[in-house]
């Protein structure tokens, strides 16, 4: 699960809030921005393509849930979006 905070100055994790993944996002709520900017965000991090990222729920709320099609063992995932 991930926390969506946009409006942000930049997109990057901030930690953990009650079991979800907290991200600061660069793209304002409007019209699926913020969404875009937050899969694109995970696609980088976790160096797949965008393809591989999807929004499974949560596109109109803070709390997101995202599919990732990709192969990656959870510690590794976990590392990736919270380092860089």
């Amino acid at each position: 699960m991930v926390r969506a905070q946009p409006g942000a100055r930049r997109t990057e994790a901030v930690g953990e809030h009650d079991g979800a993944l907290r991200v600061r996002i660069a793209a304002p709520a409007i019209e699926g921005r913020a969404n875009a900017e937050l899969l694109r965000w995970v696609a980088d991090r976790l160096d797949v393509a965008l393809r591989e990222v999807e929004l499974a729920a949560g596109a109109s709320g803070r709390g997101k849930r995202i599919r990732i099609e990709a192969s990656i063992a959870a510690l590794d995932l976990v590392e990736r979006l919270l380092t860089r």
